[in-house]
């Protein structure tokens, strides 16, 4: 995959707009293909072409449009030169019928690298030989979206453990060497605490970028993912022992915050009570082989 400024335009039509109806005839028969999954909730790997990634692109738009004031024309001109190249992933609640959250990752560095160079004032062939990106897939986690019903709570913490996991699972079936990200600091802060260990991208400070006004580029390598998180779920276990990240509040909210971390972190490295609830049909044979 080409990396930096010379991707083409999408040849795809897509929309960020999809209606309440529209929607629930898509996931109806989602969740009909796959009623053999246990659990209230269904995590899909989602080709761009599919119809149900307008699903998660209007997940996206939904979530963009209320933290970062990005409409759905906003969303189409950011992502126009990404669709292509992307896949979702994305949480439907069985209950509602309709999705609870979605993601994005772009093969090939995708917006990450197009936009990192002029935001950290470093050439992107000085970012790809510092962090050792000559060889290897790369993949931009480009986006995730958790609707406000399913922000806290138990609910919550499965859809966005699924959506982790789900990355997890496809990065490692899709052979990823790279993972890069521009991440809102709230983001990166809520990562970081699972254990993923994101370094700055040539050492560069967070940055004003698409209505964040504290943005970080970022790169780690893929391969260590699933130990770090793991390794993060052993220290938060152990009381007193020292964790990545930090955790607001003190005494037993800090406790029992640092309890639920744990649990998290142990699942999304395991798999245990996710993977069952987990399709990958999106990544078909093409995919996988695309250059890399």
């Amino acid at each position: 995959m080409t990396l930096g400024k010379h991707r083409r335009e999408g040849l795809l039509t897509v929309t960020y707009d999809l209606d309440e109806t529209t929607m629930r005839r898509l996931v109806a028969a989602a969740l009909t293909t796959h009623r053999e999954r246990p659990g209230r909730f269904l995590a899909l790997a989602v080709a761009a072409a599919s119809p149900l990634a307008d699903v998660a692109r209007t997940v996206e738009r939904m979530v963009f449009e209320e933290t970062f004031e990005m409409d759905a024309q906003t969303m189409t001109t950011e992502y126009r030169r990404y669709e292509d190249d992307s896949l979702f992933f994305l949480v439907l609640d069985r209950r509602t019928g309709l999705p609870a959250g979605a993601a994005r990752v772009v093969d090939g560095g995708g917006k990450t690298l197009d936009d990192a160079p002029a935001c950290i004032d470093t050439d992107l062939s000085t970012i790809v030989a510092l962090h050792g990106m000559h060889t290897g897939r790369i993949w931009d986690f480009a986006t995730l979206a958790v609707l406000p019903a399913y922000r806290g709570g138990r609910s919550g913490l499965a859809v966005s453990s699924l959506l982790y996991r789900t990355f997890l699972n496809a990065g490692r079936l899709a052979g990823v060497r790279h993972l890069v990200a521009m991440l809102d600091y709230r983001a990166h802060r809520n990562l970081k605490l699972i254990g993923v260990e994101f370094a700055p991208m040539a050492g560069s400070a967070p940055f004003d970028y698409l209505g964040s006004p504290s943005t970080e580029a970022l790169h780690t390598p893929f391969p260590e993912l699933i130990p770090s998180i793991a390794r993060q779920a052993g220290r938060l276990r152990r009381p007193g022992s020292d964790f990545r990240g930090s955790i607001r509040g003190r005494g037993l909210r800090k406790m029992i915050t640092r309890r639920i971390a744990a649990r998290v972190a142990g699942q999304i490295s395991s798999g245990d009570g996710l993977d069952a609830s987990i399709v990958l049909p999106g990544l078909d044979r093409r995919q996988l082989e695309r250059a890399r």
